[in-house]
Parts: C-alpha cells; sequence; structure tokens
C-alpha cells in the first residue's frame, strides 16, 4: 500500500520512472495534508473555554475530518488501481479492424474508471475545503496560519485532481459523457477555487492585521 510507505519512500516513488503513483496519487496525498491540518486545529480548539460556544461544531468537524483523510488516503492507492489496465491497454494490438474495435472498447471503460478516481479526489477536496471555512471562524486563532496552509493544500487537490479527468476525458470517443464529466469537473473547479481563494484571503488579513 502507498500510503503505508515512509514520506522518503512515497518521494522517492513518485520521482522515478514508475507510472504509480502520479499527479492523481499525489493530489490525493496533498488533500489527505490538507484535510490533517484542519484537524489539528480543530483538536487544538477541542476543550478550550475560549471557544466554548463552538465546541459541538469542533466535534462535528473533527469527525468529518478524520473520515475525508481516510477516504483521500485509500484514494491513493485506487488511482493506482485504474491507472494500470489504462497503461495496459495502450499496448494492445490495433493492426486489424476487429483487434482495433477491442482495443477501443476496452480503452473506453479503462479512460471511464482512470477519471472516475480524480473526480472523487475533488469531491473530498470540496469537502475539506469547506471545513476549513468554518474553522477560519471557529478554530483558535492562535492555528489560524494552518487553516491557510490547510485550504491551501486541498485547493491544489482539487485542481490537481481535475487536470487527471481531463486528460482522460479527452481520449474518450464517447463525447457525450466527456462533456458530461468535463462540466462536473470545472462546476467543482469554479466553487472549490472560489472558495479556498475566499477562505485564504481572510486568514491572510487576520494575521496581517
Amino acid at each position: 500500500m502507498l500510503i503505508e510507505k515512509s514520506c522518503k519512500e512515497f518521494i522517492d516513488i513518485l520521482a522515478s520512472a514508475s507510472p504509480v503513483p502520479g499527479g492523481g496519487g499525489a493530489s490525493a496525498l496533498v488533500g489527505a495534508l490538507g484535510t490533517a491540518l484542519g484537524s489539528m486545529v480543530g483538536n487544538l480548539t477541542l476543550g478550550k473555554k475560549k471557544y466554548e460556544c463552538y465546541q459541538d461544531d469542533i466535534k462535528r468537524i473533527l469527525e468529518k475530518a478524520g473520515i475525508l483523510q481516510t477516504e483521500l488516503s485509500d484514494l491513493i492507492a485506487k488511482d493506482a488501481e485504474v491507472f494500470e489496465p489504462l497503461s495496459k491497454a495502450y499496448g494492445l494490438p490495433k493492426n486489424t479492424e476487429e483487434e482495433l474495435a477491442i482495443r477501443n472498447e476496452i480503452m473506453e471503460k479503462a479512460l471511464r474508471d482512470a477519471s472516475s478516481v480524480p473526480l472523487e479526489i475533488m469531491k473530498k477536496a470540496l469537502e475539506a475545503i469547506d471545513l476549513h471555512e468554518e474553522l477560519a471562524v471557529k478554530g483558535t486563532k492562535i492555528a489560524v496560519s494552518d487553516v491557510g496552509v490547510g485550504v491551501l493544500f486541498c485547493k491544489s487537490a482539487l485542481m490537481g485532481a481535475s487536470l487527471n479527468v481531463f486528460i482522460n476525458t479527452k481520449l474518450m470517443k464517447d463525447r457525450e459523457y466527456a462533456l458530461k464529466i468535463n462540466q462536473e469537473t470545472e462546476k467543482m473547479l469554479e466553487a472549490g477555487i472560489k472558495k479556498a481563494d475566499e477562505i485564504y484571503a481572510q486568514v491572510e488579513a487576520a494575521i496581517k492585521s
């Protein structure tokens, strides 16, 4: 399991010529790290009298963040799993019409599977950004900078994963399906980037004021 590697091992594998992990897995990891930073802020806020009115919210945020961290961590391995069939499909013979038809059918399924995981990474990153929006207000002010870093990581996960969606939909023969996925991706990008930038600006203003 890639997630069980040490930081150094993961970075070394990522830097190698190995096709996995790649941008999708790295995006999932960055998203998990960003969410973990949000959890840290929540844990630093938990039990503090100054933030007594937010304690129930902080507990809910921590529970949700823990789930997201696990889901994003699992998506690192899942991204590698779905890429393998796609990499094999590229090597299938296409010398005859029959071979080409078989190759196209296998490729189409592999491309759909390969785009489904980064799409899921984006959804989880969006949920994590929402948690940071709350933490920017309800979290302890001594760790507000970590909210800013965390939301930047989640934004990076969102944007990075989107590129893995687009590179797969570009090759799909079913253009109607590709367009549907692209529109869903663009919608998440627009909403997530806007919100993440607003949260970051709020954190930056709080630090500099």
